[in-house]
């Protein structure tokens, strides 16, 4: 047995031994969006000007601010009554109750079956209705939390949405008079944020109409990543890489970041999709393929399972292989991948 193999099975007893705790979850829908990695720079704006724009269209009902305030990440800038947030909560509260009304019948079709009064396809067709309108109602909340709404709380449809800061500075200018319409993405107030650090992306031309204000470019720093938001979409190509440039604020608290350093970032944009997700830690590369390792009840405590990924976020990789809310190991799968092959290889050479 070579060196190598046997430090391998040597650490893998160790660690057992020593009882690593092995984090078990289940997987749940995740509603992802369209990405593309990008090349970036930090770079700082003096004096950097931003416009918080609505997230949907409306009638402007009530500025929280004024000229010359000064503003946190957070605070409510405007009241905006909305046609598409009132159809989207009512939507809502409508999947809600449709999904208690489908675990009921789940859960009334489960008892006939275990009594042999039905059959496993009608199960299996009260399971199916189920998860479609989880994933529905899951993507919904999806959307109505990214417009600041807390679904959990919905009691009744509302039009009503909030505007909030995206990020702290002085209120220069309201750009739209009271009672008036506005578009999506359409600004309203103009912001003047003093020595403002940015993430300056590139941008393929071919992905330049698809960019809108707001959506999330994460960028990795120094091992660390970095969540912004799209402020700005310049209106010059670069001279250099011919890409569209598109800036981002870095809003949260990043030490010893430096000014021109160049970075990785990608671009998250488009419609939110749903799909059956585990956490990325859970992802192990064996025997050639892209594995999840599950509970077993077999001679082994967890066996691999071959997935197909579809697509990622920064925190969720979305998946072919796993059924929503079967259990996986989300964290430590290098513990679980050696004491597998410490078992194929037994106790023998």
């Amino acid at each position: 047995m070579n060196k190598l193999l046997m430090g391998l099975l040597t650490l893998s007893g160790v660690l057992f031994a020593q009882e690593i705790h092995i984090p078990i979850e289940k997987t749940i829908t995740h509603a992802f969006k369209k990405s593309v990695a990008l090349n970036a720079k930090v770079i700082q704006l003096s004096n950097a000007q931003q416009s918080i724009t609505s997230l949907v269209s409306g009638h402007l009902e009530k500025y929280f601010v004024k000229p010359a305030q000064d503003v946190k990440k957070g605070d409510k800038i405007a009241l905006i009554e909305s046609i598409t947030v009132s159809k989207m909560s009512a939507d809502y509260i409508a999947l809600r109750k449709q999904y208690r009304a489908a675990q009921k019948n789940y859960e009334a079709v489960k008892r006939l079956y275990e009594k042999g009064m039905t059959s496993l396809q009608k199960l299996n067709a009260e399971a199916i209705k189920k998860s479609k309108i989880s994933a529905n109602l899951t993507a919904l909340k999806s959307q109505l939390e990214t417009l600041g709404i807390n679904a959990g709380k919905l009691q009744h449809a509302t039009p009503n949405f909030l505007l909030r800061a995206h990020s702290s500075g002085r209120v220069a200018a309201l750009l739209k008079p009271l009672h008036s319409s506005v578009r999506t993405d359409e600004a309203l107030v103009a912001i003047v944020k003093n020595q403002a650090y940015y993430i300056e992306s590139f941008v393929p031309i071919a992905y330049a109409e698809k960019i809108k204000i707001g959506d999330k470019i994460v960028a990795e720093y120094a091992g660390k990543k970095i969540i912004t938001h799209a402020t700005q979409i310049l209106p010059k190509v670069d001279e250099i890489t011919q890409r569209v440039v598109v800036l981002s604020s870095v809003d949260q608290k990043v030490h010893n970041l430096f000014i021109d350093t160049y970075v990785k970032s990608t671009l998250y944009f488009g419609d939110a999709k749903p799909y059956v997700a585990v956490k990325k830690s859970a992802l192990s590369f064996f025997n050639n393929e892209w594995v999840v390792f599950v509970p077993s009840e077999g001679e082994t405590a967890y066996m691999p399972q071959v997935v197909q990924i579809i697509t990622q976020d920064d925190k969720y990789v979305g998946i072919k292989g796993l059924q929503l809310g079967e259990k996986y190991v989300s964290g430590e799968s290098y513990y679980v991948k050696s004491a597998l092959l410490k078992s194929s290889l037994g106790d023998g050479d």
